[in-house]
Formats: C-alpha cells, structure tokens, sequence
C-alpha cells in the first residue's frame, strides 16, 4: 500500500525535539521534562495522546525523558498542541542545551546533600534549548555517588560537604569508619583520624555518628566541564566549586556564554577543551565570574 503524500510543515523539524526516524516518512517526538519529573495526571495525560494520534510506544530514554515513537510528520502540529497543553512540551536534541537530568536529591534520598530537582528546574528555566555550536548536556548529582553521572556531561554539578568532627567529644566508637566507602577514616589509638586526601566530601559519615557528634560544613556544589558519554566516555574535569545555587547558575550562564562565542561546530566540546589549555580556559571562566 502506498502511502499518500501530505503537506508536512518542514519548519517544525528545526526543532530539536523532533528526530526523524529510520524510515523518514516517521519522526520520534521527545519531551521536555527537566530532572525527569512528571505528575501522574501529566504521565496519564502522555498516554492519552499518545492512544489519540495512533502512537503506540513511548520510549524512556537515558536522559530522563519519554519519546513518541513512530509519529506521522503530517500530524505534527495538532499532537504538540494537545503536548503543551499538558505541560510535557516538545523536548532538544540537536545544537542546543538539552533536557538537564538529576537525581533525586534532598528531597526524597538519604544520601542528598543539595536540592537537586530543584536546581535542574531553575536551570532548565533559563538555558533550556539555548541554539549553541555545539549539543549541551547538563547534569546534577546531589552527593558524589554520581547517580546521575554528571561527570560524564558537557557540564556536571556534584553536591559535596565536608565533615566536621569534635575530636575533643569523640569516643572512637569507629561508625564512621565502617560508613566510610573511601577507607578515608581510621582509629588509631582510640583516636579517629580523617585522610582529607582520601575523603570524597559525600557526607557518609555525619549522620550515622551514634553520639551525633559529626557535623557537615554547608553544602557546596562541584562543577565539572567537558564530560562525554557516547562512542569514546570522557570524564568532565574539576572546574570551580561555589557554595549557592545563585553561584551554580552563574557560572554555567559563563560556561554556556563561552561555548556560545568560542566553541566551534563540527566537534564535541570535550574534543575542543582537550586542545586547549585546561589552566587557561579555567582563567577565563573565573574572570567572566568576576566580572
């Protein structure tokens, strides 16, 4: 059976969140759901439109994200409608900063130590589908556990803290050395020992202190650049670390800035940041910081 040839409006596939398909009479059709979180009326919602256009599978991608599959171009405009309509509108994919991914963060894990749902909102409210040289990806860890692998993203946010003991109170009962993963607490002594080289700053160690004599400094939040996933990983390098939220939207607002006037098209940020020097590229972020 032939199928009839509609008019398609082609300026709706200069939209990133529409990819064309294997077959090019069909397009997938991603969403934006920044840090991956929906309501349940929203997720019902994606499955009634879906059910309404024909649309058989959606597709959970690795970024957080649901994918129509299978999607008829000619149908395009009516689908994203009902889409916004719902509050999960059409997503990024190409040159562009695309859905920010984070793990759940303070709000529902024991191990958070930042908001970062929260963060990746306020991100995804200003650089969300920014047009750039090159594709931006953006993810959020709120402890070094890396849940997110955000090390593995053009830009990544880790929350860390530093623990703080009362060396004077401590009993050396040892808790903290059994909840330390990095071997970066001892008892010698009777006295508990802290290896700062070795520590991860993931704050492990402050809440199972039975004499609740650990304490943590206040959260900060490590930003890395130049990570990649794909054919060839690259883990992103250590940047900068600030201590607020208004500072990690600052300096990602510089970051993106510099990719916007300097990164080339044609090659993936970590491939341009490998041939420059790291130490001045690292100069030039804090002074546009300062500035």
């Amino acid at each position: 059976m032939v199928r009839r040839k509609q008019s398609i409006d082609q300026d709706l596939f200069t939209k990133g969140g529409i990819i064309t398909e294997r077959d090019p009479d069909f397009c997938i059709v991603r969403l934006r759901l920044p840090a991956g979180m929906i309501t349940p009326a929203q997720i019902k919602g994606v499955g009634d439109i879906a059910a309404r256009h024909g649309i058989d599978h959606i597709h959970l991608t690795t970024r957080q994200t649901m994918e129509l599959t299978h999607v008829d171009p000619t149908k395009l405009e009516p689908l994203l409608d009902d889409l916004a309509a719902n509050g999960t509108p059409l997503g990024a994919e190409r040159e562009e900063v695309v859905n920010i991914t984070a793990c759940l963060g303070t709000r529902n894990c024991k191990f958070g130590i930042i908001d970062s749902v929260g963060l990746a909102a306020e991100i995804d409210k200003k650089f969300f589908g920014k047009e750039l040289p090159v594709k931006v990806r953006i993810a959020i860890s709120a402890c070094p556990n890396g849940c997110e692998s955000e090390r593995l993203n053009e830009i990544g946010i880790t929350g860390i803290q530093k623990p703080i003991r009362d060396p004077g109170l401590c009993t050396g009962c040892g808790t903290c050395v059994h909840y330390c993963r990095e071997k970066a607490i001892e008892v010698e002594d009777g006295v508990v020992l802290l290896h700062h080289t070795k520590c991860m700053e993931c704050g492990f160690c402050i809440m199972p202190c039975p004499f609740h004599l650990i304490s943590g400094a206040p959260p900060e939040y490590r930003i890395t650049v130049g990570g990649h996933r794909g054919r060839h990983p690259v883990i992103g390098r250590h940047l900068i670390t600030v201590k607020t939220e208004e500072e990690v939207i600052r300096v990602v607002d510089k970051i993106i800035y510099w990719i916007y006037r300097q990164a080339s098209t044609g090659a993936l940020l970590p491939e341009q940041l490998e041939e420059l020097d790291f130490e001045k590229f690292k100069e030039t972020i804090a002074k546009m910081i300062e500035g």
